[in-house]
């Protein structure tokens, strides 16, 4: 008989321990590990911030687009300039003209101004009166013409031609005006030196 009740309490002795520690031990094992879980989500959080570096490379583009502005820098139309005696300046313009709409530029982007003697073309014009001649320029379907004196007048086109076919004084004042009716080009037709000095003096 003392043996049928040490054998139930041994045996009960034996399950309560080793159930509830084994059962006990495991909760706590879990529980740390949905600890380091939590630290999963900042991980989300990383591509978070990668989101804001595509508009990083964005701006990069934008920046790497910007040199094309940045050829845009060195400010005003793109100058090319004809050696030529002052007498032979205007035949250099009309050949550059030429060239100019032979190459597919409309006549009505192209301005020419004259330091000397007028083109043939704008002292007929005059000949019917201002009116009628700046009518042509306002109509802008043809190259224009104009002297220094009154180029100022003359609105933006994208070719400006000069002909530094008069003195100094002109040449400043045509380069001047020239460069900034100009969009694209600026071509100068005369002396080099007479060129150099007028640009030197800050045109």
């Amino acid at each position: 008989m003392p043996l049928i009740p040490e054998e139930p309490q041994i045996y009960e002795k034996a399950q309560g321990p080793r159930a509830t520690p084994a059962s006990g031990r495991t909760a706590p094992t879990p529980r740390p590990v949905p600890g380091p879980r939590p630290v999963a989500p900042p991980r989300p959080g990383r591509p978070g911030p990668s989101r804001p570096a595509p508009p990083a490379q964005r701006a990069q583009r934008d920046a790497a687009a910007k040199p094309g502005p940045g050829a845009a820098a060195p400010k005003g139309p793109q100058t090319q300039v004809i050696p030529a005696a002052p007498e032979g300046a205007l035949d250099a313009a009309e050949e550059a003209v030429d060239l100019l709409l032979e190459s597919g530029r409309a006549p009505g982007d192209v301005l020419v101004i004259t330091t000397g003697t007028p083109h043939p073309w704008a002292a007929h014009e005059l000949s019917f009166g201002d009116a009628s001649y700046w009518a042509q320029h306002d109509a802008g379907d043809d190259v224009f013409y104009a002297d220094a004196a009154v180029a100022e007048r003359a609105g933006a086109r994208p070719v400006a031609v000069v002909v530094l076919n008069g003195g100094p004084e002109a040449a400043a004042t045509a380069l001047s005006v020239a460069r900034s009716r100009a969009g694209a080009l600026l071509i100068v037709c005369g002396d080099p030196k007479l060129i150099e000095s007028a640009l030197g003096a800050g045109v």
